[in-house]
């Protein structure tokens, strides 16, 4: 049965239950990384094998979120929402009761194949319920839950950890996803346009190859080294997938992703500045825990503490921003936000063995306030280029290219780190002088190979920064882009 579109006033409480589902499930992506250590000791499991419990979760989300334009356009959004919150709470209440490590790991699946629906899910409701003229301040609440969730969850796992066990992770999250579930089946209606389409199997399959390995490549190249045939063929198996997948979609008149987007010339030009700004990104979300942690001794907890004003800061002005979009459009918000970035990346290249914790705090915020400024407006001012019958790709799209530029963004930065790390101790251990000089080499190595990765993130901000200028305001087009099957 189809359901129309949304017309008139926006389904406030609807999108309220859709939001906090969405929180929760980000949330807990990054809840469980600062307990992986409590892990490792409880299930006596390596390194190796504990990072699978972050590193398969982003998988299942690289293989589900490609097929999210399918779900969201073949099935009900209510459907679609109780079925990823059941999954979710179930993986959930699994996880806490694990006996064993293969336990976690299959209930941390369970969790992922749940959330990876949420996002692409609450932007399509959002793109449905608000007229182009008040996108930019729902999409700016919306990237209030995409950026604070994931930045407050390193503080609140570093705080339970320090009192409590890894399984109260789990449980803090249980009943809030139960209360949304239980709001979801009585209150959750129907607003989106279903279609009578079939999922082209083969589509399935090559995407998954080309999108998981590719993640897994990467994701991998960090622990492993680029070296192992597990890190280059997983990248070139995910490369010739990804192909493949490509030149199916431009084949089918009804395709698992469609690639036909790109032809819209501002949602092209988001894109590329979204993952450019993604790989940037994950500099100071990635490199700031490394030096703060292992080379200045403080505690998670702390470490957790010093980025908790920036995620309020992006929390405060998600909102603003929107309201901003609306009137100003991207163009000058992205410039602004970019140029923060840059200046305070560069900021962060010359961190020194004893900066000040107050000094990083402050840049840090500095910093997410001007990705702020960025990331939705640029996201959203590329999806109101697309036609209402395209946003299920755009959205899917989106979300994909997030997962995949983060994943390759964090390989391509923790090895330029190790890399000069390397270089560095090599060079300082020949002018050692004594052993009490040896003793702080590996800390100045450390230190110099995160300077020089900060240093590379702001050439890739300003990449951003320069197609940021070459943005303009669009208003959806009538109709898509005809598509044309090959045979």
């Amino acid at each position: 049965m189809n359901t129309q579109g949304m017309t008139g006033k926006p389904p406030y409480a609807m999108i309220a239950i859709l939001f906090v589902g969405a929180f929760v499930s980000l949330l807990n992506e990054t809840l469980l990384n600062v307990a992986l250590p409590s892990i490792m000791k409880d299930f006596d499991v390596s390194a190796s094998s504990v990072q699978w419990l972050s590193t398969g979760y982003m998988l299942v989300n690289g293989v589900l979120i490609p097929a999210s334009a399918f779900f969201i356009q073949k099935f009900t959004n209510r459907k679609l929402f109780i079925t990823a919150m059941v999954l979710f709470t179930l993986g959930s209440v699994l996880a806490t009761l694990a006996p064993s490590f293969g336990v976690l790991l299959a209930a941390r699946m369970i969790q992922a194949s749940g959330s990876a629906i949420m996002m692409p899910l609450l932007m399509n409701v959002m793109l449905a319920s608000f007229p182009i003229e008040r996108r930019g301040a729902a999409m700016g609440i919306f990237g209030l839950v995409m950026i604070t969730a994931p930045a407050i969850g390193p503080t609140l796992s570093g705080w339970l950890i320090e009192h409590y066990t890894w399984r109260t992770l789990f449980d803090v999250v249980i009943p809030i996803a139960v209360m949304t579930l239980l709001f979801a089946i009585f209150k959750l209606k129907n607003i989106t346009t279903q279609r009578h389409i079939k999922l082209d199997v083969s589509s399935l399959i090559l995407s998954s190859i080309g999108f998981g390995g590719i993640l897994y490549g990467f994701s991998s190249a960090g622990e492993k080294g680029w070296d192992s045939i597990h890190v280059y063929g997983a990248i070139a198996s995910g490369v010739i997938g990804l192909v493949l997948f490509i030149w199916r979609q431009m084949r089918l008149d009804e395709p698992l992703l469609e690639f036909r987007i790109y032809r819209y010339p501002m949602f092209a030009l988001s894109s590329a500045i979204s993952v450019v700004l993604a790989m940037a990104m994950f500099s100071a979300m990635l490199l700031m825990p490394i030096y703060v942690q292992t080379i200045r001794g403080i505690s998670p907890l702390h470490s957790g503490l010093l980025m908790l004003p920036g995620a309020l800061a992006m929390g405060i002005m998600s909102p603003i921003t929107g309201k901003l979009f609306d009137k100003f459009g991207a163009r000058i918000l992205a410039v602004t936000g970019l140029s923060i970035m840059i200046a305070t990346t560069f900021m962060f290249s010359n961190l020194t063995m004893d900066t000040e914790y107050s000094y990083i705090m402050f840049i840090y915020t500095l910093r997410m306030f001007g990705m702020s400024m960025v990331m939705m407006p640029v996201m959203t001012n590329g999806l109101n280029q697309l036609p209402q019958s395209m946003n299920p790709h755009g959205t899917a799209m989106n979300n994909t290219l997030q997962q995949v530029s983060g994943a390759v963004g964090s390989a391509f930065l923790v090895t330029l780190m190790q890399n000069r790390t390397e270089s560095e101790m090599e060079r300082l251990s020949e002018s050692a002088a004594d052993p009490a000089a040896m003793a702080n080499i590996a800390n100045k190595a450390m230190l110099n190979g995160i300077n020089f990765s900060f240093t590379i993130s702001i050439f890739i901000a300003i990449i951003a920064l320069i197609l940021s200028f070459f943005m303009k305001r669009v208003t959806p087009s009538k109709e898509p882009i005809k598509q044309q099957s090959a045979g």
